[in-house]
């Protein structure tokens, strides 16, 4: 449900050496991710934040206020998917250096497929709790039953990015599992 402290470090690092400015968030919860995203981006840094829980993003917005970043954030309250298709739809659409993902698990490979044409050749996508508890590389049978669903979206994802010619990938064991997509064509 949150970004551990140093998973947030790491992006915000990440955000800098890539010298991003436009950057998209799919799944903001309380605003943790967002708010290091805000605080590595550079004054004129833009994020477009996605999220169907508005309430949830409102309980963090206080915090990024008072950092002085909430002027760098676009908050869309909707469905990630939808969200995404309008801003496809978009003429011109819009572009981004960076786009992190932790919203619905079993829509990843969803979003991976309309996040391609919205981040930049040479951007980058990171895919948040690919790991899933370390579920992804257990038998299914010693996985608790509520969590196999995700489990296998995951395992279909992780597939899926392992053999796309049109990225780099590397899986990081920061938190949960963080798998960073680096778009090749």
């Amino acid at each position: 449900m949150k970004v551990p402290v140093d998973e947030g470090q790491f992006l915000s690092m990440l955000i800098k050496m890539l010298n991003a400015k436009d950057t998209l968030e799919l799944g903001v919860f309380t605003g943790y991710s967002l708010l290091t995203t805000a605080l590595a981006l550079p004054e004129d840094g833009r994020i477009t934040a996605i999220d169907i829980d508005k309430e949830a993003y409102e309980l963090g917005l206080e915090f990024i206020k008072n950092a002085g970043v909430d002027h760098k954030i676009n908050f869309i309250q909707s469905d990630g998917l939808q969200a995404l298709d309008k801003m496809l739809n978009k003429n011109p659409k819009p572009e981004f250096d960076f786009a992190f993902v932790d919203a619905n698990k079993t829509n990843y490979a969803n979003a991976y497929e309309r996040l391609m044409k919205l981040v930049k050749v040479g951007g980058i996508i990171a895919f948040d709790n690919t790991l899933w508890f370390g579920f992804v590389a257990e038998e299914e049978k010693s996985v608790p039953e509520h969590l196999r669903v995700c489990r296998k979206a995951l395992m279909e994802l992780n597939k899926q990015l392992a053999s796309d010619p049109h990225i780099d990938i590397s899986q990081v064991s920061i938190g949960d599992g963080v798998t960073l997509c680096r778009r090749l064509v």
